[in-house]
């Protein structure tokens, strides 16, 4: 799946993106807000300044992903590979991990 789609689908009111290979999307600055990435391959993945409040990222490959000044504040990191990414100035509030 690319960026665009997942973005499209997103704003049509779909949430369920379990699973979705995502590696190397450009999502940087989307609003993902609850949005369900459970299993997901987000490696290399752009998700700089992205809204992802209470998204669920349990079991999510990110590593390598760009995930700078993302808003992470009440989203589920269980289990989540986040070897390599770069959360500087991310949000990680009241998020799982």
């Amino acid at each position: 799946m690319t960026g665009p789609e997942l973005l499209e689908r997103y704003a049509a009111g779909e949430r369920d993106f379990s699973g979705a290979d995502l590696r190397g999307a450009a999502l940087s600055g989307a609003d993902l807000n609850s949005i369900d990435l459970r299993g997901a391959n987000l490696s290399g993945a752009d998700v700089s300044s992205t809204d992802l409040t209470g998204a669920d990222l349990s079991g999510a490959n990110l590593s390598g992903a760009n995930l700078k000044d993302a808003d992470l504040s009440y989203a589920i990191l269980c289990d989540a590979d986040l070897s390599d990414a770069d959360l500087s100035g991310a949000n990680r509030s009241g998020a799982l991990q």
